[in-house]
């Protein structure tokens, strides 16, 4: 079961990284936006958009074939800097939020594998761990929770606020009444926030793994970048699936439910 976590994180955090660096590589407009944040100006964002997509292009790849734990490190900083840029450039803070996946899955990778002992060690092959000790397990089953919830809570806070993107996204696909729509999806995914953060029961978390991969394939331009950049989304949603016991939905204890008990 471990290595099935390590895989799906490692997968993961390398389609948030491949993902976000093609869109710089595509030079993404909204970009110039984070970039102000920094007072860089529009023609040095424009010249700076496909060298630091390369870059993040090539640390995905990394993780794929050779994983270090200098680089999951480097992709859990960047990964909440780069979501921190959209509130700082005037965007909901849900927009942070519902991309919590992409630090949040390489922060799950460290978890399981261990920190480095020294300086050598962070720059030595991640290796699939064999068994892990309880108490790691349950560390990193408490930040796949939270992580899952802010992902969910976010996309759900978008919807509720009726984003402009996700509105055009409804509006595609023949609805009539989007914001209507927006409303009941906002409703369904911060209650699944919820859910999954106090009681986290694997059908649940299936159900909602299944929505999340099925949603993020109705973005109008661009479809499959969008898709595999929110890898972290899906990964976290599958090692949480992975990890919490099977039995949990059904186990109560004398002193009451089980928790976000992991698989050991």
């Amino acid at each position: 079961m471990e290595q099935k976590i390590y895989y799906t994180l490692r997968v993961a955090s390398a389609m948030c990284f491949i993902g976000h660096g093609a869109f710089g590589i595509i030079t993404k407009a909204v970009w110039c936006n984070y970039f102000a944040v920094f007072g860089i100006g529009h023609d040095m964002a424009y010249h700076l958009m496909p060298i630091l997509g390369s870059a993040d292009i090539l640390m995905g790849l990394s993780l794929l074939i050779y994983p270090l734990r200098a680089v999951a490190l480097w992709l859990v900083i960047w990964g909440l800097v780069t979501a921190s840029l959209r509130p700082l450039a005037g965007e909901p803070l849900a927009e942070l939020f519902e991309r919590a996946g992409n630090f949040g899955a390489p922060l799950g990778l460290l978890l399981l594998c261990g920190t480095g002992r020294n300086l050598k060690s962070w720059f030595a092959k991640i290796q699939p761990p064999g068994s892990v000790p309880e108490d790691k397990m349950a560390n990193l089953v408490i930040c796949l929770r939270i992580t899952a919830f802010l992902l969910m809570a976010g996309h759900g806070w978008l919807n509720l606020v009726s984003k402009k993107g996700l509105i055009e996204q409804y509006t595609a696909l023949g609805f009539h009444n989007a914001h209507q729509v927006a409303l009941v999806a906002g409703i369904i995914e911060v209650t699944a926030a919820l859910f999954i953060l106090i009681r986290p029961l694997r059908p649940v978390i299936l159900i909602f793994l299944i929505w999340k991969v099925c949603t993020e394939l109705f973005y109008p331009h661009y479809e499959l970048i969008e898709w595999i950049e929110r890898g972290g989304s899906y990964g976290v949603l599958l090692a949480l699936w992975f990890a919490v016991k099977p039995s949990l939905s059904t186990k109560i204890e004398d002193d009451g439910p089980i928790i976000g008990q992991p698989v050991i």
